[in-house]
């Protein structure tokens, strides 16, 4: 007989996320003797063991991980059902977790999320930054309801709906010799050295092969985590950067700095939106996804 409640799978969820009871305890404002308390009746109740121990934290076992997957459904099912009814009750409550990738945090999505935010002032949105092979892996795994990436990752079983475009462009400081140029192509900035950003490897790797693949070399001066440092940098003549216009552009004369878009047909980047199954989201997702759809610009228009 099923005996094991909505809380007890919740703290079961957070201890699996967690890898630890302890955290998942400080996670769920709950006593960690109350957390293996749960977890115990519910290893009792099926008579399975559903997590291993040790000093380094816990992992689930095969029993454990087929409960997770269950825990995850039922309990985006119990939200959706709250969050449902509360839309109706309390006129728009509910809470929206979205994974993104960088690009997208860096160029639009803070200003799209606070209008949304300012317009629905109960409906909280939690974001988490993401690789975009990480953010698709994470909504089939169920840990958000929306995940913004690269179309490039576009697989596997999500829906995937198109949402934006960005555009590479070559960020050169006023002395630099490509400074006066208004359009180039990437081929041109071989013959200086680069300030790559670490949080764009892929298109780092990219780049170097299409420099390979034409007989020539991609020389990186300089490899950092940041925009402003890669800004600094650059504004010190230490080297040009490709980044997207879209996430360069606001800031790049705070720097002093030139923002020359590429003409290469492959500097064009586009988005995606992917969700498990748009019609089952709740309502409060369901109406995040239509704010960021409806605030698409015309495609091909730079913001």
């Amino acid at each position: 007989m099923w005996g094991v409640d909505p809380v007890s799978l919740r703290l079961f969820v957070a201890v699996c996320e967690e890898g630890a009871i302890a955290r998942a305890s400080e996670r769920e404002f709950i006593a960690p003797s109350a957390v293996s308390k749960r977890i115990a009746d519910i290893e009792a109740t099926f008579g399975v063991q559903l997590l291993l121990r040790s000093k380094h934290g816990v992992v689930p076992t095969p029993a454990g991980q087929a409960l997770l997957r269950h825990a995850r459904q039922l309990m985006r099912d119990m939200e959706r059902l709250q969050g449902e009814l509360s839309e109706y009750a309390e006129g728009g409550r509910g809470h929206v977790r979205i994974l993104a990738n960088v690009s997208s945090i860096m160029e639009f999505l803070p200003e799209e999320l606070s209008e949304f935010l300012l317009a629905n002032e109960h409906i909280q949105v939690d974001i988490e930054e993401r690789f975009s092979p990480d953010v698709v892996r994470g909504v089939a795994e169920g840990n958000a309801d929306l995940g913004i990436c690269r179309k490039s990752m576009a697989s596997g079983d999500l829906e995937f709906i198109p949402y934006r475009q960005d555009h590479l462009a070559v960020l050169v400081n006023d002395k630099h010799p490509l400074a006066g140029r208004t359009r180039i192509a990437f081929a041109e900035t071989l013959d200086f050295e680069h300030v790559g950003l670490s949080v764009y490897a892929t298109l780092n790797a990219f780049m170097q092969r299409t420099a390979a693949q034409n007989g020539r070399e991609l020389r990186f001066r300089s490899h950092v985590s940041t925009f402003e440092a890669a800004y600094r940098l650059v504004q010190l003549g230490l080297g040009l950067g490709v980044f997207p216009q879209e996430a360069v552009s606001r800031y790049a004369g705070l720097f002093g700095l030139h923002v020359i878009p590429l003409v290469d047909d492959w500097a064009l980047g586009e988005f995606v939106i992917c969700v498990r199954d748009a019609e089952a989201l709740s309502l409060s997702a369901r109406r995040l996804l239509n704010h960021l759809l409806a605030r698409m610009p015309p495609v091909g228009e730079v913001p």
